[in-house]
């Protein structure tokens, strides 16, 4: 399990799973595709969407180069084998890895993605990854916002067919070929430099509100 071999070759696998699974999906919705806009624009974007969403996520880098998205993207992993086996099935899909989280590497981790957001990459972050409390947004999606002035876009993907890993802390759904999918995109969010602590409320509210909207 701890062979890097082995992650690359799980990390396809799962990927190739998450892809074939979302192409036997029999629709896809997307709620507020307008929002996907700002992506094509020329500012860097912060994605951010909770930790249970993840494995629908997929479906959002998709849309997004639809959208006219041109930029490279990374998403920020923890150091952990799981974190790294999730970067790993990021990179199955175009998007590069940074390595980090709350709890280790995390100034490292956040000095990186600001120098990548300053060269013009967007990011993806899961504000209560890389284990919680789940739907409680880390300091870390504020600062980057409040440090970077790039607007954060809240985001979640589900779909109607899914297994629910009851054990893990997030409760995170797996999703199952031959349902639908839906992606919400909520409206993006503006952090101040000066009190970027005050938006954490903010910023969990709408993620709050785009997983409730997202009901295939």
């Amino acid at each position: 399990m701890k062979s890097p071999a082995f992650q690359a070759f799980l990390a396809r696998l799962l990927a190739g799973y998450l892809r074939w699974v979302l192409r036997l999906q029999f629709g896809l919705r997307v709620v507020g595709r307008d929002n996907l806009a700002i992506l094509a624009e020329d500012k860097p974007v912060i994605t951010a969407f909770w930790h249970e969403t993840l494995p629908a996520m997929p479906v959002f880098w998709r849309e997004a180069h639809k959208a006219g998205m041109k930029r490279p993207a990374v998403v920020l992993a923890s150091r952990h084998r799981d974190g790294q086996l999730i970067g790993n099935i990021a990179r199955e899909f175009g998007v590069g890895l940074v390595s980090g989280s709350s709890s280790k590497g995390g100034a490292a981790g956040l000095h990186e993605l600001v120098r990548l957001m300053n060269s013009g990459t967007n990011v993806g972050l899961t504000p209560d990854g890389p284990r919680g409390p789940a739907r409680r947004a880390a300091a870390g999606v504020a600062a980057l916002a409040g440090l970077t002035g790039a607007a954060v876009l809240p985001c979640a993907a589900a779909t109607s067919r899914f297994i629910t890993l009851k054990k893990s802390w997030d409760n995170m759904r797996i999703p199952l070929p031959f349902g639908r999918v839906v992606l919400v995109c909520g409206a993006p969010l503006l952090v101040p430099r000066e009190d970027w602590r005050a938006a954490l409320p903010m910023i969990e509210a709408a993620l709050d509100d785009a997983r409730a909207r997202a009901v295939p």
